[in-house]
């Protein structure tokens, strides 16, 4: 009988650690899609210059690099 009591115990166990892991899971963020400061306005920086048309498009780049 204090067999089936253990594994009782430990599969209680088990479907316990189960539902933390899955709440841990759904709560989890990514921290590179947290932006730091530097990063925010560096960000914002380049915004203000692609919408005044002072950037070089990807193919542009290449072409100037000879790639």
């Amino acid at each position: 009988m204090a067999e089936v009591i253990n594994v009782k115990k430990i599969y209680d166990e088990l479907i316990g650690l189960k539902k933390e892991i899955i709440f841990i899971k759904r709560h989890m963020f990514d921290p590179d899609v947290i932006m730091t400061s530097e990063e925010a306005r560096r960000f914002e920086q380049a915004m203000k210059e692609f919408k005044r048309g002072k950037t070089t498009s990807y193919e542009n780049l290449k072409k100037e690099l000879g790639l």
